[in-house]
């Protein structure tokens, strides 16, 4: 799609590289500082999740990390398995489980936090505060726009008769 304005037309273009060099460089690295705790990037997000939403059944885990039921069952029975998520009844549903967070999983994930925050604090210390302020605006407006445009392609579409 071209733009009318030259200038924007090559803003977008330039944007669009940079982005796309941070995603791929961000999951590489986020992957390999995750890994050193011996856990995969999936389980920290699921880590996250339950700690940001509570106790959560397992449909409600996986509609969160975007990921079918099954897959999240893999992440969460891994992340069992190592203390760092419990199970326990489910008090409105006899047959449902609500997974959560336990106290070794707390800690882990706080030193992870932890870890991400130091370099964070590094690489942002040398922007000035107006900036620093922008980049988190930009941010959250890249993660919006991509929950809606990913809410958009996971809803069904009408049969037409």
């Amino acid at each position: 799609m071209k733009l009318a304005d030259p200038e924007l037309q090559r803003q977008v273009e330039s944007f669009h590289e940079a982005l796309s060099d941070f995603v791929r460089a961000y999951l590489v690295g986020e992957r390999d500082r995750i890994c050193c705790h011996d856990i995969s990037l999936t389980q920290c997000y699921a880590l996250e999740a339950l700690l940001r939403r509570g106790p959560s059944t397992l449909n409600a885990l996986a509609d969160e990390l975007s990921l079918d039921k099954s897959t999240a069952s893999r992440v969460v029975a891994v992340l069992q398995r190592k203390g760092y998520v419990g199970r326990a009844a489910h008090p409105g549903d006899a047959r449902a489980v609500l997974l959560d967070v336990t106290p070794a999983g707390r800690r882990l994930h706080d030193r992870i936090r932890h870890d991400r925050i130091g370099e964070r604090t590094e690489l942002l210390a040398g922007f000035p505060p107006e900036v620093r302020e922008g980049i988190a605006d930009v941010m959250r407006r890249l993660a919006t726009a991509t929950r809606q445009r990913m809410a958009c392609a996971s809803r069904p579409t009408p049969r037409s008769a």
